[in-house]
């Protein structure tokens, strides 16, 4: 039985199929009017291999100038992010356990050979929020450790449908995507993953 850092919530399958139908459309539109973008690391400039965008009153974005941070507009574009939909502000409700709204949606997109490395979520202000993460379409090989690099990992499957939380002695827990698994679902037309993740990222009023 894998057992998860202090923390660490996995709900398998906790969307239903039409859920998560409903939500790509959603995604979809978001997208339209906050167009996927390739974000760089700060001082390299080095691209990530993923594409995102974000929806929300604040957005997390990165480049080599300015590197880790969150802003009210897109970088590209220069507009507000278009607002996160009613589904995602109805499952923080039901999983967060946090009585505030989230501020921030990220949504990344995984192509086939896309990954994510080990990292901290820890560019909020307000760390008493979890950090609540949506998988759809193909499957991941997903990564959790410690509040430390040098801890040790757990890998498990995360597969469309399925609700990660990172909340209370987790929340600061580095983690990743080491890999897709292409052709596990038939969510998205054209294959690929889709991570959606909410974020508090002020304090409360």
């Amino acid at each position: 039985m894998l057992v998860l850092p202090k923390g660490v919530r996995h709900m398998p399958g906790y969307l239903s199929r039409a859920v998560q139908e409903a939500l790509v459309e959603d995604v979809r539109q978001v997208v339209q009017e906050a167009p996927l973008f390739v974000p760089a690391m700060p001082r390299t400039g080095k691209e990530m291999s993923v594409r995102m965008t974000n929806c929300g009153s604040l957005g997390w974005v990165t480049d080599k100038e300015h590197g880790y941070r969150y802003q009210p507009t897109h970088p590209v574009t220069g507009t507000p992010w278009p607002p996160t939909p009613d589904v995602l502000l109805e499952l923080w409700r039901e999983v967060s356990a946090y009585p505030h709204p989230p501020e921030a949606c990220l949504v990344n997109f995984y192509s086939p050979d896309a990954k994510m490395g080990l990292h901290q979520d820890r560019d909020e202000i307000d760390f008493s929020a979890p950090v609540v993460s949506v998988s759809l379409g193909d499957d991941c090989l997903f990564r959790v450790g410690q509040s430390t690099r040098e801890g040790g990992t757990k890998s498990f499957r995360l597969k469309s449908g399925d609700v990660v939380v990172l909340g209370g002695e987790g929340r600061l827990c580095f983690h990743g995507v080491d890999r897709i698994y292409p052709s596990t679902s038939a969510l998205l037309r054209n294959g690929g993953r889709i991570n959606l993740t909410l974020r508090r990222v002020t304090y409360p009023g």
